[in-house]
C-alpha cells in the first residue's frame, strides 16, 4: 500500500527501487522526526528547566550559557568521530545502525527517568546540579544524535545510490524527512497535551528502538545486488586501516581534496550565518511577555519548527525534482547562498532603518530562519549529498563524518562565539553579523561554482575522487 502511494507521487521511481527507497524513507521520517523532538525540547530544557533562579542561578543564565554550549559541542563530536571512525571499519554499515541506536535507546531512556521524576515531584526532588546536568547531557545527546544518526543514514544511503538513483529517489526521502520533523515539531505544540517535555524523551526512546528494527528488517528483504551503488566506489568497501590511521585518513583527504573541500563549505558555512540570526530570534522569543512561560515557549519551539519544516516539504515536494531535471546540479547549489544573502541584509537593512519594536523583529529574524532551514533542509542537502556519490569509501563514512559531525558543529561554534562576543549589545551583533556573513556567502558561491563543475566532469568520465 505504502509502495503505491509512494509510486503515485514519485512516477520516476522504477519498480525495483520503490521498496528499497520506502524502507529507507521510513527510516529517515524517524530520524529527523526524533531529531527535531528533541531537539526543540533541549531548547525549552536549557533555557527554561535546568538552571531555575529558585537554587541561585542568576536570571537568563541558560540564555546566556546556550552559546558557551554550542562552543563545547564539536570538542564531544571529536570524540565520538574517533570511535565512528573505528567501528565503521570494524563492523558492517547495517551492524553500526544498531550500535548506535542502543546508545540512544539508553541515553534517551535515562533523560527520561529524570525529567520523569522532575515533573512529579518537583525541582526540589533532583536538586540544582541533577538539573543543569539533565541540561548539559540533554544538549550534548541531542546534537550527537544528529551528528551521527543522520551522517550514517546518508552514507549508507550514498553507498547503495547512482547518481541517476538519487536523482529520482533523494527529493522523496527529503519528503519524508520533513514529515518526520513537522511531526516532531507538532509534538512540542502539544506539550501540554502530551504531558510534558519527559514524554518527549520517551518518545524518542521507543523510535530508536523502532529504527533499529526497521533496518534489520531493510537488510532481510532488499537483495544484496540492490544494495550496490557506484561500481567505482564499491570496489573501495572492503578496505581495513588501523585505529588511529582509520581516525586520521577522513580528515587527510578532507584537506588533501579540493572537491571534498569545497563539499565542506556547502555543507556547513551557512550554520555560521543561521546561528547567528537563530540566536536572536531565541533571545527575542524567551524574552517576549507572550512565551515567557515554559510550556508556551516549548509550543514556540514547534511552531518554529513547523513552519521550517513544511516549507522545507513543499520544497522537497514541488521544487527539488523539478529545479534538478531543469537547471541541474550548479543551480540548485547556486540558489541557497544567493536567497540567504538577500534574507539577512534586509534583515540587517530592517533593524537599521525600520526602527522595529520587539515582537517585529522577533518575527523579522523568524522570517530570515524560515527562508534558511527551508532552503537548506528542502534543497541543499538532497543536492550537496548527491555529490559524494562519485567518491571512495572513506570519503562517503569517514571524510564525510568529520563534516557532519565535527565540522558542522564548528560552523555552529563560530557562529555561537560571535555571539557570545556580541551577546549584550545586538546592534554590534548585527553589524559585525552581518559583515562576517557576507564574507562567508562570497566564499560559499566560488565553492558552489567549483564543486558543481567537478562533479558533472567526474559523473562524465565514469571515475571517482579517492
Amino acid at each position: 500500500m505504502l509502495t503505491k502511494f509512494v509510486h503515485f507521487f514519485w512516477p520516476d521511481l522504477h519498480k525495483e527501487e520503490l521498496k528499497k527507497y520506502t524502507i529507507l524513507g521510513m527510516i529517515f521520517f524517524l530520524i529527523i522526526g526524533t531529531y527535531w523532538l528533541v531537539g526543540l525540547a533541549k531548547n525549552t530544557i536549557f533555557f527554561k528547566i535546568a538552571f531555575p533562579s529558585q537554587f541561585g542561578w542568576p536570571a537568563n543564565y541558560g540564555c546566556l550559557m546556550q552559546p558557551i554550549a554550542k562552543f563545547w559541542s564539536p570538542f564531544v563530536i571529536i570524540l565520538l568521530i574517533l570511535l565512528y571512525s573505528k567501528i565503521i571499519d570494524l563492523f558492517e554499515k547495517h551492524t553500526v545502525f544498531y550500535l548506535l541506536c542502543s546508545l540512544y535507546t539508553f541515553l534517551f531512556g535515562g533523560i527520561t527517568l529524570l525529567l520523569a521524576l522532575r515533573h512529579f515531584y518537583g525541582d526540589m526532588y533532583l536538586g540544582k546540579n541533577i538539573l543543569a546536568g539533565i541540561g548539559w547531557l540533554s544538549f550534548f545527546a541531542t546534537d550527537s544524535f544528529g551528528a551521527l544518526l543522520i551522517t550514517l543514514f546518508w552514507s549508507f544511503t550514498i553507498s547503495i545510490s547512482t547518481t541517476q538513483s538519487a536523482q529520482r529517489s533523494y527529493p522523496f526521502l527529503v519528503t519524508m524527512a520533513q514529515c518526520g520533523a513537522i511531526t516532531g515539531s507538532l509534538i512540542n505544540l502539544g506539550s501540554l497535551q502530551f504531558g510534558g517535555i519527559w514524554t518527549f524523551f520517551l518518545i524518542a526512546t521507543a523510535t530508536s528502538i523502532i529504527i533499529g528494527c526497521l533496518m534489520y528488517y531493510f537488510m532481510r528483504v532488499i537483495p544484496p545486488q540492490q544494495q550496490i551503488g557506484n561500481p567505482e566506489a564499491h570496489t573501495t568497501e572492503n578496505k581495513k586501516e588501523g585505529f588511529l590511521k582509520g581516525f586520521f585518513s577522513g580528515l587527510i583527504l578532507l584537506i588533501t581534496k579540493p572537491y571534498v573541500l569545497c563539499i565542506l563549505v556547502i555543507s556547513t558555512f551557512y550554520e555560521i550565518i543561521t546561528q547567528i540570526v537563530e540566536y536572536q530570534m531565541q533571545t527575542s522569543a524567551h524574552e517576549h511577555p507572550s512565551f515567557c512561560q515554559e510550556d508556551v515557549f516549548a509550543q514556540f519551539q514547534g511552531m518554529y519548527g513547523i513552519s521550517v519544516n513544511t516549507l522545507a516539504l513543499l520544497m522537497a515536494f514541488f521544487g527539488t525534482s523539478y529545479l534538478l531535471k531543469r537547471f541541474g546540479i550548479r543551480f540548485c547549489l547556486l540558489v541557497f547562498p544567493v536567497c540567504l544573502a538577500t534574507a539577512f541584509i534586509s534583515l540587517f537593512v530592517f533593524f537599521n532603518l525600520g526602527n522595529p519594536t520587539a515582537g517585529q523583529f522577533l518575527w523579522a529574524t523568524f522570517g530570515v530562519m524560515l527562508l534558511a532551514k527551508g532552503l537548506a533542509y528542502g534543497l541543499n542537502n538532497p543536492v550537496k549529498e548527491m555529490l559524494y556519490i562519485p567518491t571512495s569509501k572513506d570519503i562517503r563514512f569517514k571524510t564525510k563524518g568529520w563534516i557532519d559531525m565535527f565540522a558542522f558543529r564548528a560552523a555552529q561554534q563560530t557562529g555561537a562565539q560571535i555571539n557570545n562576543i556580541f551577546k549584550n549589545n545586538i546592534g554590534n551583533l548585527m553589524i559585525f553579523g552581518t559583515l562576517i556573513s557576507c564574507g562567508i556567502t562570497v566564499v560559499w558561491i566560488f565553492a558552489a561554482i567549483y564543486v558543481a563543475n567537478k562533479n558533472k566532469h567526474l559523473i562524465k568520465i565514469g571515475t571517482i575522487i579517492e
